[in-house]
């Protein structure tokens, strides 16, 4: 897991049920416990860290995002588009 996956969960463990245990790029974002208003918060944050933009509504974000790897993939290419 590099630094990118490891900063994301960072930011998604807060929002997961604590029982959840580890938290891995496979991890289903269903699997977390996680609902659409706290996917929003999420997604709020990591645009803010990283200077970019997710174009996509809510209920978009739950069928393009189903796991924790998907988040991260989605923030790499947007982050090297920027770069």
């Amino acid at each position: 897991m590099d630094q990118l996956a490891r900063e994301i969960i960072a930011k998604i463990t807060p929002h997961a049920d604590p029982g959840i245990g580890e938290i891995t790029p496979d991890t289903e974002l269903t699997d977390l416990g996680i609902h659409s208003l706290e996917l929003t918060e999420i997604i709020f944050d990591i645009e803010e860290a990283y200077g970019i933009e997710i174009e996509m509504s809510t209920a978009e974000a739950w069928s393009k995002l189903s796991s924790v790897g998907d988040i991260v993939d989605a923030v790499r290419g947007l982050t090297a588009e920027n770069g």
